[in-house]
């Protein structure tokens, strides 16, 4: 007589084939999903695969974290690796590990911090520009001027003086349509790859010895080696350079972009970040990372800011091994959709998460790591780029609110654009008056 098979734990679930992409009606569809069935809902898609949409913040950490290893990247990258080739947002296993290793020293805070001087001199160009529009009466195009400011940043960080000598020199940025085209369709996968060209002659002249004394991701990149001391091929550097720049600019621009709306609808925030940036910032010389890291409530603007926009809104998953979550079982090739946007605005653990509220985010005993909070991802594939973006957009708001008051223009709450990334649907415009 042979042993009873256990029976299959499967979460609650709708019993119809439901379909799932990076759009407006799957976001909507896991909303109503979550409502009906909980923080942990099981459904298939309409080609037979068993999906797991997870809400529950322990069982994200655990997904995210301890048991990162038998999860690989799910649906939906295929259109990312097209833009992005097989850099470390896209890759997996082995590559992955590697790469990550590889790039991490890059990001120490150490390395991070001989860059603010970049981050001040971006700044300063935007001052003299919206100086300029505020003398004329003009208004100004946040969307376009976040980006704009966060794209040049992270070019300047990347290739240091050859931004200057070798990317602008034609007079125009030819990154400059990731900054004003959205879409992220196959034009502009085409129009990354025109770019292969540039990059592998300032790859070559960098590997022939060009640019020796510089100190920017390139340089860092290029002297980057793995265990058994090889460094990245140019087919490798490619792929991690264009992660680097879009992964970089995107997150910090929309961020920003959003942070500014959210500053000119409340006047209090913004009186309590102005009197933060005059105690600690009172000039650009007393800039330091101990003066940005003083800047608490502006880091919780920013985090609140993240809870309610996180950059990317849907994160996915497919197990490669069998799996236990919760009193769930998870089968290998099963999908796993995680959404920060649904949990950060889930009213269980959010007391009117539709409201910004900095407090949220103020010190307390429970540790950080424990709220439901995941804007940058979590565990190994946390993004390494987290503590350069809320360092450039501390250095940003502090030195540039203090000078500049930011009247929206138009009253109505912008519409969400969701893509690959979570961006405002239309361009917010602003009244801007120096202070």
């Amino acid at each position: 007589m042979t042993a009873a098979q256990p029976e299959f734990r499967q979460p609650p679930g709708p019993t119809e084939p439901v379909s799932l992409g990076i759009d407006p009606e799957t976001l909507a569809r896991l909303w109503n999903l979550q409502r009906e069935y909980g923080d942990m809902v099981s459904m298939t898609k309409p080609n037979g695969r068993l999906v797991y949409f997870v809400n529950d913040p322990a069982e994200v950490r655990r997904i995210l974290t301890l048991r990162h290893a038998k999860y690989h990247k799910g649906p939906g990258f295929e259109r990312v690796k097209m833009l992005l080739g097989n850099g470390l947002i896209v890759s997996d296993g082995d590559v992955w590990r590697r790469s990550r290793t590889m790039i991490q020293p890059a990001f120490s805070r150490q390395n991070v911090h001989k860059l603010m001087q970049v981050m001040v001199e971006c700044c300063d160009r935007r001052a003299v520009h919206w100086a300029d529009l505020a003398a004329r009466n003009e208004v100004c195009n946040m969307t376009a001027e976040t980006s704009d400011f966060a794209l040049e940043l992270i070019l300047i960080s990347t290739f240091g003086s050859d931004y200057e000598r070798r990317i602008i020199a034609g007079g125009e940025n030819p990154f400059a349509f990731l900054s004003r085209d959205s879409t992220r369709d196959l034009s502009v996968v085409m129009k990354v790859r025109q770019l292969r060209e540039l990059l592998l002659s300032i790859i070559a002249d960098r590997r022939a010895g060009d640019g020796a004394n510089e100190f920017d991701f390139l340089s860092m990149y290029l002297q980057a080696t793995d265990k058994k001391g090889q460094g990245f091929t140019d087919a490798e550097l490619l792929d991690e350079l264009m992660t680097l720049i879009v992964a970089g600019f995107e997150t910090s621009a929309n961020t920003l972009n959003w942070v500014w709306y959210l500053i000119a609808r409340h006047p209090e925030v913004e009186a309590k970040l102005i009197a933060e940036a005059h105690e600690h910032l009172p000039n650009v010389s007393a800039l330091s990372a101990a003066s940005l890291a003083a800047m608490q409530y502006t880091q919780q603007v920013l985090e609140e800011t993240l809870r309610l926009y996180p950059p990317v809104w849907l994160f996915t998953r497919r197990s490669h091994a069998d799996d236990e979550l919760e009193k769930f079982d998870v089968p290998s090739g099963t999908d796993i959709y995680l959404s920060p946007f649904v949990l950060h605005r889930t009213e269980r653990y959010w007391s009117d998460p539709e409201r910004f509220d900095p407090g949220r985010f103020a010190p307390t005993e429970k540790p950080k790591k424990d709220r439901p909070f995941f804007p940058f991802s979590l565990g190994p594939r946390r993004c390494l780029g987290e503590y350069f973006s809320f360092l450039e957009m501390k250095v940003h708001l502090g030195l540039l609110l203090p000078r500049f008051h930011m009247r929206v223009v138009d009253d109505a709450q912008p519409e969400l654009e969701l893509g690959i990334n979570l961006r405002s649907a239309t361009e917010i415009f602003m009244q801007p008056k120096e202070r």
